[in-house]
């Protein structure tokens, strides 16, 4: 009988237990852009940590961007590209929020970005299909409330600032 009761309790608590989190980090950034280094506002994620279930350092980062700047992007679709940042660029950008996630969660951002890099054709609209949708995509993989108001589609910092605050239990403070 104590056997079947300790098999039981044993079958309860796995029952019961939740999926562990991954100790991978992903932090929501934007940058301010400016004339002097000739780049443009935007907005990005960086996935830090390791991954429960192998055991892979991961350290990552990725922005969805049209492939060269310029008028033309006032047209209407451009050729696309995921950028990835080197680290100099990322210590001058402002880090909003982060939250930890799981393995399967890493793999469906990182699926979710493949999808968004490999599009065929011309993929990036500033006004529809930009950084901020993209990470605004990434946020809602992980469960974040997320919403693009027109005045913000330009604007990462701001609505950056604007999902942290969408998103009380983030703890986020604005960004200046």
């Amino acid at each position: 009988m104590q056997r079947i009761c300790s098999i039981l309790f044993a079958c309860l608590a796995m029952a019961w237990a939740t999926p562990a989190l991954a100790d991978v980090r992903l932090s929501f950034h934007s940058f301010n852009g400016s004339l002097f280094v000739g780049r443009y506002p935007h907005a990005f994620i960086v996935l830090e940590g390791t991954l429960d279930s192998t055991g892979e350092a991961i350290s990552e980062n990725y922005g969805f961007s049209a492939k060269s700047a310029g008028p033309s992007l006032l047209n209407g679709p451009a050729v696309h590209e995921i950028a990835v940042e080197d680290g100099e660029y990322i210590a001058k950008t402002n880090r909003h929020f982060s939250v930890r996630i799981s393995d399967a969660q890493y793999r469906t951002v990182v699926a979710e970005m493949r999808a968004w890099r490999d599009a065929p054709g011309k993929y990036y609209n500033l006004d529809s299909r930009n950084c901020i949708h993209f990470v605004g995509r990434i946020a809602q993989i992980v469960g974040l409330t997320v919403d693009y108001p027109d005045k913000m589609l330009r604007r990462p910092k701001k609505w950056l600032n604007h999902i942290a605050a969408l998103n009380p239990r983030l703890g986020a403070a604005q960004i200046k």
